[in-house]
């Protein structure tokens, strides 16, 4: 099944170090990543940095594409005037290609703060156990999912977020 988590950090720095973790636990067979992001906003930015992982090139280049929507929504898009049916049109398409909500979004936007960072990750295939012993006493929270409540609670309780 392919899934779509959102993993916050409470510093700028800690999604691009799960980032480096999971790409070896990747190379290990661990886990499949169809595509990731991360997202960083350091102290006193405007605006946080994103970078694109292109983990599949085919598959990336449509991913990436929602990404872009996706951040644009996120932390581009101005909620008033013209671009109100820009934003709306660009949602649809996020709701479509990821099955993510507006009130997803909402969510994602009040979390993803100056001073934080954040792993968009869309993965499949992965050995949780043998995973979550790599990210454990990473500090992150999971902010959003695809998940049913089951399965959320598993991977919590595997990866020792909250």
């Amino acid at each position: 099944m392919t899934t779509f988590t959102v993993w916050k950090y409470e510093d700028p720095q800690g999604a691009e170090h799960a980032s480096s973790i999971l790409a070896r636990a990747a190379a290990d067979k661990l886990v499949k990543i169809d595509d990731h992001a991360v997202v960083s906003w350091p102290v006193g930015a405007d605006r946080p940095t994103i970078k694109h992982g292109h983990e599949n090139t085919w598959r990336g280049t449509g991913l990436g594409a929602l990404w872009g929507l996706m951040f644009g929504a996120l932390f581009a898009i101005p909620v008033l005037g013209v671009a109100v049916g820009a934003a709306g049109g660009a949602l649809t398409k996020i709701n479509e290609g990821l099955g993510i909500t507006k009130e997803q979004l909402d969510r994602i936007r009040e979390e993803v703060t100056e001073g934080t960072s954040a792993l968009f990750l869309v993965t499949e295939q992965g050995d949780l156990d043998r995973l979550g012993e790599r990210m454990r006493g990473m500090h992150s929270r999971l902010i959003d999912t695809n998940l049913t409540e089951a399965e959320r609670s598993v991977l919590l309780e595997t990866f020792g977020g909250n």
